[in-house]
């Protein structure tokens, strides 16, 4: 009997301005999604000021987001706080089979497959792939004779193992020819260097973020990121080299897509005219149970 893990998540997001600024067009992607790994069981948003319109929409990458707009009144903050009851069900990473054509890297896929998964299939912070990441992606895939999961799970553990992580709460990811040469990087500077290796191979990848349980003792956790990668015979797949594993039950997905900038729980314009910094300041809380 399958043991299923409920999670009762808060998230304040919370941006301060240096001045009176007015906010334009936001796109909130707070709401965690429903999928085979897991099921959202209530979710609610408070936001102040108050938008005088929003809208919920699927965006082109199938994640549920929340469009905002706000009136003329210049304000000095901005504040989202989201409630969420999720539960997630897969406790075995690899409860798929393969289709038997994508057991062994490089492979073609079927011309429909291919059609949806090209934006997959590139590079999403550079126009052509590094160098040492094409190396690194074909030493590993020539070490495990081009078997796709023990590919990904090497991957997993050349990055966890010999790469540093540092804390960067704000900031874009850095394309993966930056982070291999550095040795170091963010979550989500693992997860765009392990996209590149594996689209480098042939696999499809896409950006996600999302929370992860983290130490139960910690008071405040963070938004995570990590990748997915599309295996044919078990679909979209995570993976997750900053803790060195494969994405189960323990992972709450936001969003996801081909670009991390299309993946951003919170995205918006100001107004023309302002060139200030705004300080963002963020509190996730995580309560587990058993089902």
């Amino acid at each position: 009997m399958s043991i299923f893990v409920r999670y009762h998540i808060s998230h304040t997001t919370h941006y301060l301005y240096p001045e009176p600024v007015k906010l334009g067009a936001h796109t909130v992607r707070l709401r965690p999604r429903s999928d085979g790994s897991q099921h959202l069981q209530q979710f609610a948003i408070a936001l102040s000021p108050e938008p005088s319109k929003r809208s919920e929409l699927l965006d082109i990458a199938g994640n549920t987001c929340l469009r905002l707009w706000f009136d003329s009144e210049e304000i000095k903050e901005l504040r989202i706080y989201t409630q969420a009851e999720v539960e997630t069900v897969r406790d075995n990473p690899f409860d798929y089979l393969s289709e038997p054509w994508a057991i062994n890297a490089p492979f073609d896929y079927p011309q429909a497959i291919a059609a949806h998964l090209t934006p997959y299939l590139r590079p999403a912070l550079s126009a052509t792939f590094s160098p040492g990441v094409v190396d690194l992606a074909q030493l590993l895939l020539h070490e495990v004779r081009g078997n796709v999961g023990l590919f990904l799970s090497r991957l997993t553990q050349t990055i966890y193992e010999e790469f540093q992580y540092f804390h960067r709460p704000e900031g874009e990811p850095l394309p993966g020819g930056i982070t291999l040469q550095q040795k170091s990087g963010s979550c989500r500077d693992f997860a765009v260097l392990f996209m590149e290796a594996c689209q480098a191979v042939g696999l499809a990848a896409r950006f996600v973020s999302g929370y992860q349980e983290g130490d139960e003792e910690q008071q405040s956790r963070e938004l995570h990121a990590w990748p997915e990668i599309y295996i044919p015979g078990g679909g979209w797949r995570g993976f997750d080299p900053t803790h060195g594993l494969a994405v189960s039950d323990r992972h709450i997905a936001l969003a996801a897509a081909a670009h991390p900038q299309n993946a951003a729980p919170v995205a918006g314009i100001l107004q023309p005219g302002y060139f200030g910094q705004s300080t963002l300041k963020y509190q996730i809380q995580m309560q587990r149970s058993f089902r």
